[in-house]
């Protein structure tokens, strides 16, 4: 039996897990100044008599008004705080689009060292020839992984490596007179930052559809191709978990007419080690270090974007860059001809980098490969498993590193994709991916990464089949109340964004505990 066994047993499925669960989730965590008082302190503190001047004036002129606790309560407090996260520690993720995969504890072991995790960015570069050697096979190996000629390691995550891709673009246009090239060709089914990139670098958004198999079609990039237009900004494997079939003859025409073809990285984990983007003819494409490579996520850290480059636009990549000076490696920290110049203040996320690096030398390149072909071996067994109860809107194709469905299977029952999402927080799991991407109506993307085994695959299968047949059976009221086992009911999202409520206010008289 796992240790993530989520819930009350209330029979079985084929994964020996519980077909359907019911998490036991602890009750609201009352803050720090509801749980203790402001007239006594854990410590014992020297009474302090400061000269106004000292202060500047700013000495407070109320009181400091914080809870003093016992080391026991604070401790307590932060541990049940945290058994209220979600976390890829704790259970699955089926987060299609963003990846949440494990990050193994070797590489928090690597970024840990004193020489990569002590240093500062304006130490001296002489200091830190280590980290600079750790960079320099870190992007070696990201153009290898890619086929590509020069990559950029500061952007912070995707989008900034996006506007970096973007603007490398633009400077490669102006260098070469064409500067009328004003419009960017963007997918329907692309990631959002896609065309607000785009946008936000003054371009004009051209929209290509996607066709009924979930792609894009040459045909229809080669319409609206013209003199005008600077770039194509596609996904490849796209946000409908599906590889673009047509994708080298789309690069081919793109190129032909002058453009650069800018590939979104989001994905790369379905196809890391097995196809490289640049025999594809990409010409720039972000990479998230903080999905594919392991490195912790969203509120598990700080993500980085790095972006690899074609032979026609490494002439433009910004500053700073690791270069071989005489003997030694050295930063490149200024300009020299077209480059674009610094887009951020330092060098970039080094605890990424360490990450990102451990984890692919932990592999090898037969074991990143191997991680690719099992996170689509797992994403299209859920879909088969699952095909029984969903709707998947391209059933006939064999999806990537994402299963899509929509909410055709849901009509008639009163129950929403929301609805199902939400259903899905009783039953212990993070909910999948809602409503995205927008080609598909109440759509629900999951994606389970590699990392997940097949018992844990099915255990999840077991409560989605068990969800559905339960909506079709007609219970809405199961799904149209979840959740009911969250420390938070169903919250009113709207409202919450129009008054947002951001500060707290000590209530007059607060509960005691025996009340």
């Amino acid at each position: 039996m796992s240790m993530n066994n989520q819930g009350r047993p209330t029979g079985t499925g084929t994964s020996g897990f519980a077909s359907t669960s019911g998490s036991s989730l602890l009750p609201n965590e009352p803050l720090l100044f509801e749980i203790g008082d402001t007239q006594h302190s854990g410590v014992d503190l020297p009474d302090a008599t400061i000269d106004d001047a000292f202060l500047g004036g700013f000495k407070r002129k109320s009181p400091l008004d914080l809870a003093g606790l016992t080391e026991p309560e604070a401790m307590r407090h932060y541990v049940r705080l945290s058994r209220l996260n979600y976390s890829i520690d704790s259970g699955m993720y089926p987060l299609g689009s963003c990846t949440m995969k494990h990050n193994p504890r070797l590489n928090e072991k690597m970024a840990r060292l004193p020489g990569f995790a002590d240093i500062h960015p304006l130490q001296p570069v002489s200091t830190v020839g280590g980290a600079l050697e750790l960079m320099n096979e870190l992007a070696h190996w990201l153009m290898t992984l890619t086929n590509t000629a020069a990559v950029a390691l500061t952007p912070k995550a995707g989008a900034h490596g996006e506007m970096c891709g973007m603007m490398a673009i633009r400077a490669a246009h102006a260098a070469y007179g064409q500067e009328h090239r004003t419009v960017v060709l963007v997918p329907d089914s692309a990631h959002g930052t896609n065309p607000a990139t785009a946008a936000f670098l003054g371009y004009t958004v051209k929209s290509i559809p996607a066709n009924a198999n979930g792609t894009v079609d040459a045909a229809a990039v080669k319409a609206a191709l013209g003199p005008d237009v600077a770039a194509l900004m596609l996904t490849n494997p796209n946000t409908c978990g599906l590889f673009e079939p047509e994708i080298i003859e789309i690069a081919a025409a793109v190129h032909e007419a002058g453009a650069y073809f800018y590939c979104d990285g989001a994905n790369f984990n379905a196809i890391m080690g097995v196809v490289r983007p640049g025999d594809l003819g990409i010409d720039a494409m972000h990479i998230n270090l903080h999905k594919t490579f392991s490195t912790p996520h969203g509120g598990g850290g700080p993500g980085a974007g790095p972006v690899v480059l074609s032979k026609a636009l490494a002439p433009f990549a910004p500053v700073p860059f690791v270069k071989q000076g005489e003997g030694h490696l050295t930063l490149a920290e200024h300009p020299e001809g077209e480059h674009l110049g610094r887009i951020t203040a330092f060098n970039g996320q080094m605890g990424m980098y360490v990450r990102a690096l451990t984890y692919m030398l932990s592999h090898g390149g037969d074991g990143l490969a191997q991680a690719a072909k099992d996170a689509v071996l797992n994403a299209n067994y859920v879909k088969a498993r699952l095909s029984a109860e969903f709707t998947a809107p391209f059933a006939d194709e064999p999806c990537m590193h994402e299963a899509l469905f929509d909410d055709h299977f849901l009509e008639g029952t009163g129950v929403t994709t929301l609805d199902f999402a939400k259903a899905m927080i009783d039953e212990g799991f993070h909910p999948m991916t809602m409503y995205f991407p927008l080609v598909v109506h109440g759509a629900m993307l999951i994606e389970p990464t590699e990392s997940e085994s097949r018992q844990t695959l099915d255990h999840f299968c077991d409560v989605m089949l068990e969800l559905a047949a339960d909506a079709k059976a007609g219970n809405a009221a199961r799904f149209t109340a979840a959740p009911t086992r969250a420390p938070r009911r169903r919250l009113d999202e709207t409202r919450a964004a129009r008054q947002p409520r951001l500060t707290w206010q000590r209530p007059e008289d607060l509960p005691r505990a025996a009340e």
